[in-house]
């Protein structure tokens, strides 16, 4: 969706001439992007000139490191912020901290993050001003994630914002959406975020965005995972504390925020809002899975640059003040979730949700937003909207935000993943998920997916066609496991994880992304004169299976009219393509009596 309103440049001028942002009086510490009047966001080497200039004057509270590489080389930066020396993740743990992992640019052309970082990071450390920030927690900044992406800016990356004037771009190097890898984590990027987040094993994430879509009053909007999709102890920390303390303290700070605005047709926002479909390829859909707390801050892509870098610091603050109320809340939350999960499988058919559907019956929602016209367009053939911000106006809209659990994935004892299967192995060692490995062969009973009539995505989406609906039919199979065989239990805190990257149904599992695309190819075929023959054999034998074939070719035209598709009709039912194991799928599941045998 993209918003029009009328005079976007010089309103844009206007509104950062009037900003009520000052610079701080000590000029030495006024960061880059203040120094500009926002106008412009500092390149990556003056962002981390100021960020070791705050560290050397932090008198030991602020360590500036490094956490991975990017494809082309530069280093990626995490900033760690806390008080009394509690500067590791067993230190955190020892005081009863809870670690806040804060990202900015993961989409470098919404870069608010990281000048609102340098700013929190200042009047914590240096000026004094926020010196009671992280009297109970713990803060890992990364002040850029995407960094390649944010050393490759320009002014026409950003249709839709308003400033800066240069702006990084939305892919990394390699033109992968980092917010959509969490799970098949192919990016450099990814693996060195992977390796942070299990080494500091964070609380909550933030995460920090600019919108698209429509025009309205807010200038920041958020997002919460819903309620279904996640630990109980976690929905009920994030009701309390970022819902009901964290947006009213930064509404009253002087700001308007909103729930995440989907409108289920931009054209029309009178239409209502509709839950935006975040997944476990997603930042906070990541945190879920990880049985961890997390917040999508959007700040408003027509808001001026300072209004939105000044949202973010407050923002962040007003989270940071709600944790340091009650750090133990947050740790317990934490704790809690880990245990919900672990527990999971212990049930008689125990699964997990992994796909989700709006709720039917919607809720009342107030939109503070502004005037607008419609036009019918004489270029795109479509309704052109046009708001008008001089006209503040409140509208009474549905929202279809909530919503409820839809398929779901089992949770066996155990999964088994045979050891020629490198690339799903190697997504376990990177998520950190624990496993054991068979010390020599075994037979077992497992359960096994049959996968048919997959169908895949026509264009690539982050460069796989991804696998788009599949039949999915299990069965119980004596399965023979060679030496090396990894085990995932599923009585362990990353089981909700394990589901979500091994299960068919998941929509974020590898399976999903096509890295086990070739159990759908058939690796022996029939010459047609074979298969004429065998084809007659059968029918002989079976005279059900003609009156099959006649009724496909009498209601199928297409499969009428091709002669490959009517012998393989035939083929696929015989023993010569059975034999194949076409659409079995590799990863199995044990239950208790099979993963007692193997030990």
């Amino acid at each position: 969706m993209r918003a029009t309103r009328p005079s976007v440049a010089l309103l844009a001028v206007a509104l950062l001439a009037a900003a009520p942002f000052a610079a701080p009086a000590n000029d030495a510490w006024t960061t880059p992007a203040e120094a500009a009047g926002f106008r412009t966001t500092p390149s990556y080497a003056d962002t981390l000139a100021y960020l070791n200039k705050v560290a050397a004057a932090s008198h030991g509270q602020v360590s500036v490191q490094t956490f991975g590489t990017t494809p082309e080389g530069r280093p990626m930066t995490v900033v760690v912020a806390a008080k009394d020396g509690d500067m590791t993740p067993d230190k955190a743990r020892a005081a009863g901290k809870p670690v806040v992992l804060l990202q900015a640019g993961i989409h470098p052309g919404e870069i608010e993050g990281k000048d609102a970082g340098l700013m929190l990071l200042r009047d914590f450390a240096v000026t004094g001003k926020l010196a009671h920030l992280l009297d109970h927690a713990v803060l890992v900044f990364i002040p850029v994630y995407s960094v390649d992406g944010h050393e490759n800016s320009g002014p026409y990356f950003r249709i839709n914002q308003n400033g800066p004037e240069k702006m990084g771009f939305r892919g990394q190097s390699q033109y992968l959406n980092l917010n959509r890898d969490y799970v098949k984590a192919d990016a450099p990027e990814t693996r060195a975020w992977l390796g942070l987040w299990n080494q500091w094993s964070p609380d909550l994430l933030i995460d920090i965005h600019t919108t698209d879509g429509a025009d309205y009053q807010y200038d920041l909007t958020y997002y919460t995972e819903d309620a279904h999709k996640l630990p109980p102890s976690i929905a009920a920390w994030q009701k309390t504390t970022i819902e009901g303390e964290a947006i009213p303290a930064y509404e009253k700070m002087g700001h308007l925020a909103s729930p995440y605005l989907e409108f289920k047709d931009g054209r029309d926002p009178t239409k209502g809002i509709e839950n935006f479909g975040s997944g476990p390829r997603f930042s906070t859909g990541y945190a879920a899975i990880r049985n961890r707390a997390g917040l999508l801050i959007e700040t408003h892509m027509l808001k001026p640059y300072a209004v939105r870098v000044h949202g973010t610091y407050d923002v962040v603050r007003a989270v940071l003040g709600g944790i340091n109320k009650d750090p133990a809340a947050l740790l317990d939350a934490s704790k809690q979730a880990d245990a919900w999960a672990a527990a999971l499988s212990a049930s008689s058919n125990a699964s997990v949700a992994v796909t989700f559907k709006a709720d039917p019956t919607p809720k009342p929602f107030t939109l503070k937003g502004y005037a607008f016209t419609q036009t019918n367009s004489d270029i795109s053939g479509d309704t052109w909207i046009q708001y008008d911000p001089t006209k503040k106006k409140t509208y009474a809209i549905q929202s279809w935000l909530d919503l409820q659990p839809d398929a779901s994935a089992p949770l066996p004892a155990a999964w088994a993943i045979p050891p020629q299967w490198t690339v799903v192995i190697d997504r376990l060692k990177a998520h950190h998920i624990p496993y054991t490995t068979l010390a020599q062969a075994a037979t077992v009973q497992a359960t096994q997916d049959m996968l048919t009539e997959p169908k895949w995505a026509e264009k690539p989406f982050e460069g796989h066609h991804l696998l788009r609906s599949v039949t999915i039919s299990p069965a119980p199979v004596d399965v023979a496991l060679p030496a090396g065989t990894v085990i995932v239990r599923g009585d362990d805190a990353d089981a909700v994880l394990a589901a979500n990257l091994l299960d068919a149904h998941a929509p974020d599992a590898l399976l999903t992304w096509g890295y086990l695309d070739a159990i759908f190819e058939p690796k022996e075929y029939g010459e047609p004169r074979v298969m004429e023959a065998l084809a007659r054999k059968m029918i002989a034998e079976n005279p059900a299976l003609k009156a099959e074939f006649d009724a496909k070719v009498a209601a199928d035209k297409a499969f009428a009219a091709n002669p490959r598709a009517r012998l393989s009709f035939f083929f696929e039912k015989s023993p010569w393509y059975t034999a194949q194991k076409v659409g079995a799928y590799p990863v199995v599941r044990l239950d208790n009596a099979a993963l007692q045998q193997l030990h």
